[in-house]
């Protein structure tokens, strides 16, 4: 896929899904399936983080003079930032807002800065160009809104 269908697909899912995400009940979308499993709050939540750490590596590493190393704990983020005790719909627009912020800055992003790469491994070095880490954020945004809205994508994600 092309940066410009990538940029086209986040915004249509961060359209589409938020609208949709709202609609959850907001017991079901707190309610943990077990107690140590992610709700669906605490998932999109993940996602927020996500999106928080991506945004960075689009930018840093379009400047960067070598590959910037941006890396995160998921578990600590989703922790820190406290999902569970933050409103619903305050949630879901902060994920709207730095999903839209991102389509914006792949748009803004020179083709030249496309095959610039960001270092994303906390123990080794693995380098991946930007554009790849654009379509590898869309294909994780599907894998983990699967988990919230269960079979709206068809999507292996490893």
């Amino acid at each position: 896929m092309t940066m410009k269908g990538t940029i086209t697909e986040l915004r249509k899912i961060t359209t589409d899904y938020s609208s949709k995400i709202n609609l959850i009940p907001d017991k079901e979308f707190s309610a943990k399936p077990l107690p140590n499993k992610w709700s669906k709050k605490e998932v999109l939540g993940h996602l927020i983080d996500s999106a928080q750490n991506n945004l960075r590596r689009f930018i840093c590493g379009q400047y960067e003079p070598t590959p910037p190393k941006i890396v995160y704990e998921q578990d600590h983020w989703v922790t820190s930032n406290g999902y569970e005790g933050i409103d619903s719909k305050n949630i879901i627009l902060l994920w709207k807002l730095i999903n839209e912020q991102i389509a914006t800055v792949l748009e803004n992003m020179p083709k030249g800065s496309y095959s610039k790469e960001c270092d994303t491994s906390r123990d080794s070095v693995s380098l991946h160009s930007l554009e790849w880490l654009a379509q590898d954020y869309v294909k994780h945004l599907k894998h983990h809104l699967n988990q919230i809205i269960p079979n709206s994508f068809d999507i292996t994600y490893l």
